[in-house]
């Protein structure tokens, strides 16, 4: 870690300090319990025990790994379905297959991040390459689900690939920060990824003993979740270190500190940033459903069980050695 970095951060744009920016506070920092997905590859769940008007869009998100898998140990997902948000994977090491029913689907590697928009509903899978079953390797990512308004939740589903280079790169002042927008705006300038619903979401690499102090949408909330390192976070510097998240309070601006010593195997303070203007509305959620009414969610489950979400493509797992080429076709 991190996947997609430059040797000298000073040649990019710079994120000014906000001056007159009410900075905001920490209402709490929660530690992520651990467990496993899918076919049994270890996750962190960063969002566990916290209140959902704190994460509203965001449902959950998962640390997948950090491991390293012996030969024959990767694993993924089994086909499944999804219908009414959208799920977003990021993928610091490793590579995986991704494809849909809908014709969607690639290979994304490190730094790429593969964004499904299951909308009306599709079925899915996430599997390791064959190759990398054999070989084994490094593996870690994160998944994270954006809620949809009630609105868009019978859009037509859409895939976006999103491919490390694309990533808009950005420093601190005194280029002690490597700050990757995968989507929304930081200071004027945009990230790739296309959301329905309005959101940040920053990869920040800060340097031993730097800081970023960086501006912040007054109408998003903000949420701070440490992939690896040790460091503080708010002005009055609450520690925080691997699986944890910091959950901000109102304001125009949030400060995250690196610790001056980290460990060897983490030697800068990895932290995603997280913010999102709220839909404030009612939210049924069961497995892989996220709907608005107990009587949506029974909905999902019968189209599902009728076929109405999509079939396994006759091609499954087989000839998805290739990336995506954007939005899938329509049925």
């Amino acid at each position: 870690m991190p996947a997609v970095t430059v040797e000298n951060p000073l040649t990019l744009p710079r994120v000014a300090e906000p001056q007159a920016a009410v900075p905001r506070k920490v209402l709490a920092v929660v530690s992520a319990p651990g467990g496993f997905e899918g076919e049994g590859f270890p996750v962190r769940r960063a969002f566990a025990g916290i209140n959902y008007q704190y994460l509203d869009p965001f449902i959950m998100m998962d640390q997948m790994g950090e491991v390293e898998y012996a030969p024959g140990e990767p694993k993924g997902t089994p086909w499944h379905p999804h219908r009414g948000f959208e799920t977003v994977t990021y993928l610091i090491d490793g590579t995986f297959v991704h494809q849909d029913s809908n014709g969607g689907g690639g290979v994304i590697n490190g730094g790429d991040t593969q964004w499904m928009t299951a909308g009306s509903g599709l079925l899915h899978i996430e599997a390791p390459p064959e190759s990398l079953v054999v070989s084994g390797g490094l593996f870690h990512g994160l998944q994270l689900w954006v809620n949809l308004p009630a609105s868009d939740k019978m859009m037509p589903p859409r895939y976006q690939d999103i491919g490390g280079g694309q990533v808009q790169l950005l420093t601190t002042p005194d280029g002690g920060s490597l700050l990757r927008v995968i989507a929304g705006e930081l200071d004027g300038h945009q990230g790739p990824g296309i959301t329905h619903t309005p959101i940040t979401m920053i990869h920040a690499t800060v340097s031993p003993g730097a800081q970023i102090t960086l501006p912040w949408r007054e109408d998003f909330n903000a949420l701070a979740y440490v992939m690896a390192g040790r460091g503080s976070v708010g002005e009055d510097r609450r520690p925080v270190q691997t699986g944890q998240t910091a959950v901000f309070g109102e304001g125009g601006s949030l400060t995250v500190r690196a610790d001056a010593s980290q460990d060897s195997n983490a030697p800068d303070l990895e932290v995603v940033l997280l913010g999102g203007r709220p839909i404030r509305e009612p939210m049924a959620h069961y497995g892989p459903f996220v709907m608005n009414s107990k009587h949506e969610l029974q909905q999902a489950f019968d189209d599902f069980q009728a076929g109405r979400l999509g079939r396994i493509p006759t091609t499954a797992r087989t000839g998805l050695g290739h990336r995506g080429t954007g939005e899938a076709d329509q049925d």
